[in-house]
Formats: structure tokens, sequence, C-alpha cells
């Protein structure tokens, strides 16, 4: 899996009808900066609102999975979700001018090669998994549904259907790998049975249902008289029934493509967590509300972890610049070499990391006896960080000095000792300007924030 955060490199768009609304929309994906996540934007609707790809703004789950937020909503979202994270893109503006993207061919597919197509781009940000800690389940007794996600370095999904069906009987599909998606199951197609049609056809839903995006399940003796109703009902001259009990001839890509169409959708709705899971995904007879009401339980579950604020930090993951790049950017030396990495870096936040270790020279003299890291340094190396983050803004930042004109409203939380891990975050209070940056770091110990101060610095150039 990757480890760094991606968008697309530029923005593309494909366009078509949406499955229950019938309406056609043009769907534009565009880049987003690093955190930003999944995000729809309406721009058909007054002040074009954006709704969060977020599991708490799900609002429906009868036929797909439907978001609200600002009041404005989105329907049928998961198709295009399990493509992102199945291609691993972690943020992306989508912006979309009707209420439901386009259907497509029913599956993921022709999303993934749009967005191939657009090409996709690493950006200097690690990627938030939620690490499955212990077992989480859900089940919902009634329809014998249960889902599970059990602790692994990886992200697994296995799904098991069974629709008491002749046609269908009991059917496996599972990826031991997300970059199994596009060749597995990105081009399996949604599906029903003949006896939903007229059910959801009445309901005013599958307005843009069509036999090209839809596998139609045959599991019993259809009259002629019944075919032909169909036949108006899709706009279609005829309508058929193969022996294996699919309308009209259409062919299955793979023998048990509704289970692996059932896959899709387990991804594209747990993408509504919010962060790239590290999981084995365990799910009998999947559908819409299991889904998101499992999703919702792994959302709680890594909200306990802590603040969201705080800059994520997981040491078996490469740095974004590391002690050799860190010293080729900054004059510090030992001693005062206070920055071990940088684990984070956008046009305006930067996080990074000390270790603190009995060795550190300045326990020497400082509280010998009690040793307690000096609050002086602590803003010292929040400022480094700081550094990093002003001088990343220059082309050639070796030929930039980082000097320090202001410290406000400091204030040490609490104690540092051997052995803590401090991560700093610095983020721009505004643009610089005549080489003038004004931040707000905070240096955080686990979950608790340990010292916050206001920092202003000027980058001046060495020969001046």
């Amino acid at each position: 899996m990757r480890v760094k955060q991606h968008t697309i490199k530029k923005q593309v768009t494909v366009s078509g009808v949406g499955l229950h609304t019938g309406v056609i929309s043009n769907l534009t994906f565009l880049p987003a900066p690093p955190n930003h996540g999944f995000k729809f934007q309406r721009i058909d609707l007054e002040g074009m609102p954006i709704i969060d790809a977020d599991v708490d703004n799900v609002v429906d789950v009868s036929r797909g999975t439907t978001l609200e937020q600002s009041g404005a909503r989105i329907f049928t979202v998961e198709h295009v979700l399990a493509a992102l994270v199945g291609l691993e893109i972690d943020n992306v503006l989508m912006q979309i001018d009707g209420p439901e993207p386009p259907i497509m061919d029913g599956s993921s597919i022709q999303f993934v090669e749009i967005l191939e197509s657009a090409g996709v781009e690493e950006q200097n940000a690690l990627r938030r998994f939620f690490e499955v800690p212990e077992s989480i389940t859900y089940r919902d007794p009634s329809r014998e549904v249960e889902l599970a996600a059990l602790p692994l370095d990886d992200y697994r999904v296995t799904v098991m259907v069974d629709y008491n069906s002749p046609v269908l009987g009991s059917q496996h599909a599972s990826i031991t790998n997300i970059s199994q998606f596009k060749s597995e199951i990105a081009s399996c197609r949604t599906f029903c049975f003949l006896h939903e049609l007229e059910t959801l056809y009445n309901q005013n839903l599958i307005k843009g249902g069509d036999l090209n995006n839809a596998i139609v399940v045959v599991d019993r003796v259809v009259e002629d008289s019944e075919l032909e109703h169909l036949a108006k009902m899709f706009n279609k001259q005829k309508v058929e029934v193969r022996k294996e009990g699919i309308l009209n001839n259409v062919e299955l890509r793979y023998k048990n493509e509704p289970a692996r169409h059932k896959l899709l959708d387990v991804i594209g709705d747990l993408a509504l967590v919010g962060r790239p899971l590290k999981a084995q995904i365990l799910a009998a007879r999947p559908g819409h509300a299991a889904n998101v009401a499992f999703a919702k339980k792994l959302k709680r579950a890594w909200e306990k972890i802590g603040p969201t604020h705080i800059p994520y930090y997981d040491p078996k993951l490469p740095p974004v610049m590391d002690i050799n790049q860190i010293s080729n950017i900054l004059p510090h030396r030992y001693p005062f070499q206070l920055l071990d990495k940088i684990i984070y870096l956008d046009d305006t936040v930067v996080a990074g990391v000390k270790n603190v270790t009995i060795n550190e020279p300045f326990f020497m003299g400082h509280f010998p006896n009690n040793p307690v890291m000096p609050g002086v340094l602590q803003v010292e190396a929040m400022a480094q960080t700081g550094g990093i983050l002003v001088l990343s803004t220059v082309e050639d930042p070796e030929n930039y000095w980082t000097y320090f004109l202001g410290i406000e409203s400091c204030k040490f939380r609490k104690m540092v000792l051997p052995g803590d891990t401090l991560v700093f975050k610095c983020e721009l209070l505004a643009p610089i300007r005549r080489g003038i940056a004004k931040m707000k770091g905070e240096a955080f110990v686990g979950n608790t924030l340990v010292c916050e101060a206001v920092m202003t610095a000027s980058i001046v150039r060495k020969e001046s």
C-alpha cells in the first residue's frame, strides 16, 4: 500500500445518466491538497455547497448510498468512491452539476480509467491509516448479515452472498491486496432480481436504469406478456431471458460477478470512514445499510485515538524529509540541530518530529538529577520545524537564513522527559510577505499538548 497521500495531476470529467434519478450530469474530478479527502460539490445549486464523503452525512441507504450536507444531496456515491480507494487516491474534489454521479456501465471501471488518464501525483504527507487495533464487528440477525474488521497490516476484503436463488446460489469474492481492485473488481456491475424491477420502478427509482448498466437476474418462469411489459418499461423492442437466468442476453464478466460487485460496494461504502483502512474485512450478505452501520462503528473507533488536529505520526512509515534532507536546508548543527524528521509539508502547514533521549547534551547541566527538556529548546525545535515551512517557499532554500523576530503567547503545559517523542506542528497565520512569516506552533507528546507559541520569522538571502 502507498504510504504517502496522492491526488490526481489534472482535472477530468465523465458524463452520463444517474441510475435512480435519471438525470444527466457531468462529474469533474479535480486535484486537492493533502488531508482534503473526498468531497462532492453541487455546482448546480446556489452557493455550490460541498458535501463531505463522510459516513455521518449518510441519509439514505435504500438502493444506494446517499449523502446530504448543508441541504444538498448526492445519490449513489459508492461506485465513484470505490474507484478512488481502489487506485489509492486520497484527495479529490468532485464537482457535479446534478444530484447523482453517472451510473456508466453499473461498475467502477470507467471511473478508474478516467482517473488513470488524469495521472496520479504523490504529495508531501503521510497517509493517515486507521489500523484496526482489535476485532470490530457488526451484526444484523434479522437479515443474517455480519461484517468484521480484523487487525492486519494491509487491506483485504472477503465477501459472501447467498440469495437462496437457483441462478446465483452462494458466491464468494475476495482481494488480498487493494492493487487487485482494478483487474478483479472494478468492472463488476450492479445487479437486481427481476421481481425487484417493478417495485423500484413504481417507487420512482431506476429512472436511469438500462439493461446495459445493470444485471437483471431472472430466477423464475417469466410469461411472454411480462417480457413485453419489461421491454416497454426499458424502451426496448424486445427483452429475452438467457438459460442462465440473466435478462436480455447480458454476458456475465465473471461467474461470481454479483459477489464481486458486493465487494466493490463494501469498499466504496467503507471509504466513508474517512481514512484508508488497514484491516481484514469479512462481510457475509452485506448491503448498503449494513456497510454504513459498520463504517460508523469503525469511525467511532478511530475517533477514540485522539484529536484530528494532532499530526499523525507512524514511525514505521518513511518521512517526508529525513535528517540528511533537513541538513541540506537548515544550517543548524550539533548541538543545536534539534529536528529529526519532517512527516508532513504543504503550502501552509508543516509537521516534524524530535526524539528526546537521555543522551541529549543539555541534560548534563539542566536539572541533571531530574532531567527535563528546557522549554527554550522546545521552542527552538518548533522554530526549526517552521523554518522548513518558510524555506520551502523559495526555490533555493540552501541560500537563505531564517531568523527569529518574535515570540508571542508562549505556554509550556507539561514537562518533556527523556523517552518522549515530540511532534511539532506549525501553521502559517497569514501569507508570507516580504520574507516575513507568522505562524502558530504546537508541540505534542502523544495526544497531549506540551508547548505552544505564535512565532514570527524572517528569511534573508545569504549574500545580503
